[in-house]
């Protein structure tokens, strides 16, 4: 409405009524007039002034857009008069005020007119119904809005579904989570020994290791009703609501057992009620966890309805959400190893056309993914099948592969960064000065590729490695990374006697292994063998401040020998830093094979798993 007011006062306001005493003395006397337009059929007179004209000591309105409407008893005496005073203040005749005459409509002001009556009639008729809505809305209306769960085991029925064939690897978490069907299938076979059924599994781990992927094949082997929903949907503004929901999804759950009720990212709904939010504890999403805890094991919980919750998130969950009797199982679905990496590329491969049997590719593919999802995976194959499709192949090679796999570890070359050559120089030393210590010592990762070629991930350079998959690390194999990490710093130091910003991951990456030994994993003699977890929540150190003291010190300490332990191996292998950086600054990425043929075999033996045939392909 205030839109509509303001285009109607500014379509009539865009002139002024002034005198003619005013127009004589402060416009015309003063030379401020540009011209005028007498109409005579509406009696009227209209003054427009020069651009920046000064009025009454202030400056005029643009006369683009503004004009003045001088009030005289008689129209058609105006320009005799005009020029009368003209011819006083010595101006020719026909050097004077320009003065035109026009007619215009009546119809302008009835318009303005009309269109004010419509639009103030739609305003009217807009809050009339607005408050006819208003005066039928009724909340429990909302309240009564059914929980949108998803019949998965139908769509499995259709053919659609996924089944254990396309879950590879987690065979501990299939064997677990079966075991809930048969519950449901042949309850007898336990109730008969004085067995308690299970009311369900939680399904953690990080994201993109299977789990929701799991969870569907559940839905397709267990020939059983499979309700699911994700947690986000139980979450109203509408206090209430995610109760009633979590009601009717139980309720339904009951009319079809037995029968599996699925929510994913439960941690949505079921966040840890009480701690520093107890002024969000009695809220919406409480009130929501608390139906779900009474639906699952309460005063009036009955059997077969098995629960089965996804989250990455388990550390927030509600302890009482934890307990037996709820979620009797945790079942960890945790990053795929190496013999659950080669199972999960022979179940990608096999839908693609590779120019080679798929087999020749999953060993070096599986040791090229170490800490990867099966996500991550899916990602690499279809990444190789983008990039051959882009350049027209008719089948996946090698290189494609290797493409992928770096695209996902680093993300893609970013050639447009135009580095000076002083500035190539530098990064050509610092990517040798890690690939040549991490060459030279025992406990370090096998070099698969150093590149000087920066990346989108904002990396200037790019040194990929083949992370040994250890369960148990000791002293001297973390001291070893911590020097290979340091190698970049020391090489720069060495050949141009100054350092560069290029180190600042490395020594944050190196200060917090530094830390883990000294702090976490006590191994360190000053120190001794204790361990403090970080900070807690009101950001309190665990120990002292003496101890905190030495503890900085004695990091210190550890970073400092891991310098001058590195910076010796540089000096006595400064050919071979030189040799590696020539060759990085002709070639820009250099792979396990070129390391061999310029530095010789690693010192304690050959480390790489990958076939030659690899990176012979690869450079075809």
């Amino acid at each position: 409405m205030a839109s509509i007011m303001y285009f109607l006062q500014s379509s009539l306001d865009r002139y002024r009524h002034i005198s003619w005493n005013t127009f004589e003395n402060d416009m015309l006397l003063k030379g401020e007039v540009s011209k005028v337009i007498i109409i005579p059929n509406r009696e009227m007179v209209c003054v427009f002034l020069q651009p920046g004209a000064i009025v009454n000591g202030r400056k005029a309105a643009d006369p683009e857009h503004f004009y003045y409407s001088l009030k005289v008893s008689d129209v058609n005496k105006v320009e005799e008069k005009i020029r009368n005073l003209e011819k006083g203040m010595g101006i020719p005749l026909g050097q004077g005020t320009s003065i035109t005459y026009e007619r215009r409509s009546e119809c302008v002001p009835v318009a303005i007119a009309l269109i004010s009556c419509v639009m103030l009639g739609l305003f009217v008729f807009m809050m009339k119904s607005l408050s006819s809505s208003i005066s039928t809305f009724n909340p429990t209306n909302i309240a009564q809005t059914k929980a949108k769960y998803v019949r998965v085991d139908k769509i499995a029925k259709q053919g659609r579904g996924i089944t254990f064939k396309d879950v590879a690897g987690l065979h501990e978490a299939k064997v677990e989570i079966m075991e809930f069907v048969d519950y449901l299938k042949r309850p007898e076979k336990f109730k008969s020994i004085g067995a308690r059924i299970p009311k369900g599994a939680l399904l953690l781990g990080p994201p993109g290791c299977g789990k929701t992927l799991l969870a569907k094949a559940v839905a397709n082997e267990a020939e059983v009703p499979f309700l699911a929903m994700a947690g986000s949907d139980f979450v109203e503004m509408i206090g209430g609501l995610g109760a009633s929901r979590v009601r009717d999804l139980f309720k339904d759950a009951r009319e079809n057992s037995p029968c599996i009720v699925y929510i994913d990212e439960i941690d949505a709904i079921g966040r840890s009620r009480g701690g520093q939010n107890v002024a969000e504890g009695s809220g919406e999403g409480e009130q929501t966890l608390n139906q779900l805890l009474v639906e699952m094991d309460g005063m009036g919980s009955t059997q077969g309805v098995i629960m089965l919750a996804s989250t990455n998130r388990a550390d927030i969950l509600d302890k009482a959400l934890l307990r037996p009797g709820r979620f009797d199982r945790h079942i960890l679905i945790d990053l795929p190893t190496l013999q659950e990496r080669r199972e999960t590329f022979d179940l990608y491969l096999k839908k693609l056309k590779t120019a080679s049997p798929a087999v020749n590719y999953i060993e070096n593919l599986a040791q090229l993914s170490p800490g990867m999802s099966g996500a991550d995976i899916a990602n690499i194959c279809n990444e190789a099948a983008l990039y051959a499709a882009r350049h027209k192949k008719k089948a996946i090679d090698v290189s494609d592969f290797d493409y992928a796999v770096e695209r996902v570890i680093a993300g893609v070359a970013k050639k447009s960064t135009v580095l000076s050559q002083m500035e190539k120089k530098i990064l050509a030393y610092h990517e040798a000065g890690h690939a040549l210590v991490g060459w030279l010592l025992e406990h370090t990762d096998v070099l698969l590729k150093v590149t000087i070629v920066p990346r989108t991930s904002k990396a200037l350079g790019f040194a990929q490695y083949m992370p040994k998959e250890n369960v148990l690390y000791s002293k001297d194999e973390l001291f070893d990374k911590m020097c290979m990490a340091m190698g970049g710093r020391v090489a720069e130091s060495l050949t141009f006697n100054t350092v560069s910003q290029g180190a600042q991951d490395d020594l944050s990456r190196i200060t917090k292994m530094a830390y883990l030994q000294i702090r976490e994993l006590g191994m360190n003699d000053k120190v001794g063998p204790v361990s403090y977890g970080v900070e807690n929540e009101a950001n309190v150190k665990p120990y002292s401040m003496y101890l905190g003291q030495v503890i900085d010190e004695e990091a210190r300490i550890l970073i400092a020998k891991s310098y001058k332990a590195t910076e010796k191996i540089l000096r006595e292998n400064k050919e071979k830093l030189r040799v590696i950086s020539e060759a990085l600054l002709e070639k820009e990425c250099l792979s396990y094979k070129d390391m061999e043929e310029l530095v010789g075999p690693p010192t304690f033996g050959k480390k790489s798993p990958l076939t030659s045939e690899w990176d012979e392909k690869k450079n075809d």
